[in-house]
């Protein structure tokens, strides 16, 4: 478990007015995730948030959450006729969530990690239950998704109610699974792996990173990721970062905090990012299925192309937010396209990363589009129990219809 800050006995609590037509869904509770723990009480259209920065595995903010979870639901005399659970069954929180519901007699619903994301987002903008769906883009580290395959860089055809996935980040896998998160060397050699890394090695045979994952124990490695022995398939925008951060020797072999190689390469390019508005080459593959994903394997070629010829790492660094910029860009102007989408979300603790949250948000609104962003819920996991609240109301008013309707 990487280091958290110490977290008081109290929650951060907000209350946010749903759109009307949320004021007759049934109390919902939902329970948030594990990272930037939360959970929200939702009934006759109003949301109440309680959130924290801490880490469920802690055992002081498990607790502090238990308790002001039990706090909010007796104050407010909360029965919930639904609870809303995270995807991912080794959460605590999804634990948690399912005692409660035993204990109530609540239903189950069972929300995707990105989806809730992007129902954030719509729920503090007050986008009406009804209206068209959006394409929400939703960047961060880790979610269980409805494949089976981590995600983490998604494109989302989205309401409250549904989502459909038209895009992802290219899946790479996390040798090791946790580790990963850890030691961001080992998602640098998996993209490169993903690239060929035969062939990578001998391109590149003098690059500091190909010479620093040499010295690694590759053989055991190679076939981990050969066979998907304990490495996992994400398309986590998160690990991407991780990756190029490590091939640039920034925080290289460890990190101890969430998001430190990701913040110190944001902080790096940000130096020069004004003056780089060139980006690498990706690479677009429409998959048997329809599903469009981004390619990295001419990225990275030019970003050790850059390395070996002494580039300065600032202007790399620079260089890999504009491409990762331009390509969720290209790819939500030819999704936008072939849908008809007119609104584009933005959410995912990733966007906590300024350059590219703001680079994002111009460029699409260059093109016309309205874009939404969370303002005051967090981007992050600390405004998901939200998102999850608004799905699971709004799954049992569109039930409802749909038994009025048969019904009537």
């Amino acid at each position: 478990m990487l280091n958290q800050p110490e977290i008081r006995n109290d929650m951060r609590t907000s209350t946010l007015s749903l759109p009307e037509e949320f004021r007759s869904a049934p109390p919902v509770l939902a329970m948030g995730a594990e990272l930037k723990s939360s959970f929200c009480l939702l009934a006759n259209g109003q949301a109440r948030l309680f959130e924290s920065n801490g880490d469920l595995e802690q055992t002081n903010v498990f607790r502090a959450y238990n308790d002001a979870l039990e706090s909010a639901c007796t104050e407010h005399a909360f029965c919930p006729e639904q609870i809303a659970l995270d995807m991912h069954p080794d959460y605590l929180s999804t634990q948690t969530g399912l005692r409660l519901a035993d204990l109530h007699g609540s239903n189950i619903i069972s929300v995707q990690h990105h989806h809730a994301h992007i129902a954030a987002c719509l729920a503090e903008h007050s986008y009406p239950l009804h209206a068209e769906p959006v394409l929400g883009i939703a960047l961060d580290g880790l979610g269980f998704g409805v494949d089976g395959t981590i995600w983490g860089g998604e494109f989302l055809l989205a309401n409250y109610a549904d989502f459909t996935r038209l895009g992802c980040f290219q899946p790479v896998a996390m040798p090791g699974g946790a580790q990963a998160i850890r030691e961001p060397w080992r998602n640098a050699l998996a993209h490169l792996h993903a690239c060929d890394w035969e062939v990578m090695r001998e391109q590149f045979p003098d690059s500091d990173i190909i010479t620093f994952l040499n010295n690694k124990p590759l053989a055991p490695l190679q076939t981990m990721l050969n066979k998907g022995l304990n490495s996992p398939i994400a398309s986590s925008a998160g690990r991407l970062f991780d990756a190029a951060a490590a091939c640039l020797d920034i925080y290289r072999e460890r990190v101890t905090q969430e998001g430190q190689a990701a913040i110190e390469l944001e902080r790096i390019a940000s130096e020069v990012m004004d003056k780089t508005d060139k980006a690498y080459p990706i690479h677009m593959r429409t998959c048997p299925d329809g599903l469009i994903q981004l390619q990295w394997t001419a990225m990275w070629q030019a970003l050790l192309t850059d390395l070996d010829h002494g580039v300065d790492k600032a202007v790399i660094a620079a260089r890999f937010h504009q491409t990762i910029i331009m390509a969720a860009c290209e790819l939500a102007l030819n999704l936008c396209q072939r849908h008809r989408i007119n609104h584009i979300a933005l959410s995912g603790g990733v966007f906590q990363n300024r350059l590219l949250r703001s680079g994002v948000e111009k460029r699409l609104q260059r093109h016309g589009f309205n874009v939404l962003i969370s303002q005051q819920v967090p981007i992050n996991d600390g405004g998901l129990s939200l998102g999850q609240a608004a799905i699971a109301a709004a799954i049992s008013l569109k039930t409802e219809r749909m038994i009025e309707g048969k019904t009537a």
